[in-house]
């Protein structure tokens, strides 16, 4: 056996410099969190991160820093985060807004890349798309064959970027549309212009999201000629399983929101199919995955010429005999906030009805979710208190809306 392959993983880490894109993210801050606990020898990690209004790039690392993921390691190893280096840049910016000082430091020290960064959205327009997800990939891919000590390029991109396939195999499914040509209009094209032919332009993808993060696995695959790439796909990411702590999480987007809505009985009418399946994945087990893939292209014989020319594809998901119905779920759900854990502050009893029918759908949303709302709502505002109920329920319904391709499919 090659004696590299007998590397442990926190020894392959050791003394490596990292660049992650991303970082201020739900993953990318499991990803740096486990990094700096279970690969304790790294040399550094750089974070590409942008500014906020009134914040630099030092105080928004410290603000994510602050978060309850990092306790465990504030306690064992508080030095560590000195090994935390910010970089100011931007993924909507061509070249990802990085200085020349900047550009040059990761091309001298950084041998290992995680490139996390996306935007989830599935309204956003084509343009905002492209520039995030596509076009920063390909500059992430520019940028890594610069290094003068690269071992892996790591892409995030998800199982639901194959949302046209009903079998997601290991594989970079080949696109019609060229990547290069799809940047270049986009770079030369006004929104107005692009959102008009958007839908013929997506084809069979259902959301820009999908359509821009299956585009670049395209360019990773092209990129993966000369460069050791591995792609990783996490289907729905879930709470944490086990670390850093058991059902860590860090907001209430996704499904979880979904869940909080039902369990508060603010959410009593979904459309979508009951009996369709989630495939859902912890959040410690995808951060797991990304880090032994990383080890495995990194120890790879590297005289398999087939592998090396071809990216690296893995499906970070469940089997599908695992999975639940979403009606089973919700009466799991139902069940234990009802006798076990029941939310403070509910508005009705949980009890949610999930319907297939878009025009019953409608006529329950306005009976279940308006007219309440606006009742309700009027009460706040006559004892002088803030509404907003109808106001959520206008985005549950824009939400719905746009998810309704996943939700009729399993």
């Amino acid at each position: 056996m090659d004696k590299e392959t007998t590397l442990s993983i926190p020894t392959f880490y050791s003394g490596r410099s990292i660049f992650i894109t991303g970082a201020s993210g739900y993953l990318g801050k499991a990803l740096i969190e486990k990094l700096l606990r279970s690969c304790p020898d790294t040399r550094e990690i750089f974070l590409l991160m942008r500014p906020k209004t009134n914040m630099c790039i030092e105080e928004r690392l410290q603000q994510i820093l602050a978060n309850s993921l990092f306790d465990r390691l504030r306690n064992e190893r508080p030095h560590c985060f000195k090994k935390l280096i910010p970089l100011k840049g931007d993924i909507k910016i061509e070249g990802l807004g990085l200085s020349s000082v900047d550009r040059n430091t990761l091309i001298e020290r950084v041998s290992i890349i995680f490139h996390v960064a996306a935007n989830v959205r599935f309204d956003n327009t084509l343009k905002k798309a492209i520039f995030i997800n596509l076009r920063a990939t390909r500059d992430i891919c520019v940028l890594s064959k610069s290094l003068k000590n690269l071992m892996v390029l790591v892409y995030v991109s998800s199982t639901y970027s194959q949302v046209d396939k009903f079998v997601v195999d290991e594989i970079v499914y080949p696109m019609e549309i060229d990547w290069r040509k799809t940047i270049q209009i986009a770079e030369t094209m006004d929104d107005y212009v692009l959102e008009v032919f958007k839908s013929k332009y997506l084809g069979a993808m259902p959301n820009t999201y999908t359509f821009t993060k299956k585009l670049a696995e395209q360019v990773i695959t092209d990129y993966s000629e000369s460069l050791p790439c591995v792609i990783c796909r996490p289907s729905i990411i879930s709470p944490a399983i086990n670390e850093p702590a058991k059902g860590w999480l860090e907001n209430f987007n996704g499904p979880v929101r979904l869940m909080v809505g039902c369990g508060k009985g603010i959410v009593r009418v979904f459309y979508n199919n009951p009996f369709a399946s989630d495939n859902y994945i912890p959040i410690d087990t995808v951060v797991k995955a990304m880090i032994v893939a990383t080890w495995k292209r990194g120890v790879m014989n590297k005289n398999n010429d087939m592998e090396n020319i071809h990216p690296l594809v893995y499906n970070c998901s469940t089997d599908h005999n695992t999975n639940l119905s979403r009606l089973t779920m919700l009466q799991m759900s139902k069940r234990i906030l009802l006798s076990e854990i029941p939310f403070e502050n509910i508005i009705w009893t949980p009890e949610t009805v999930m319907i297939q029918n878009h025009f019953f759908y409608r006529i329950l949303v306005l009976l279940l979710h308006v007219i309440p709302a606006i009742f309700i709502d009027g009460l706040l505002r006559i004892v002088g208190k803030s509404s907003r109920l109808l106001k959520q329920y206008r985005k549950i319904f824009t939400v719905n809306n746009h998810v309704a391709h996943f939700l009729f499919n399993d």
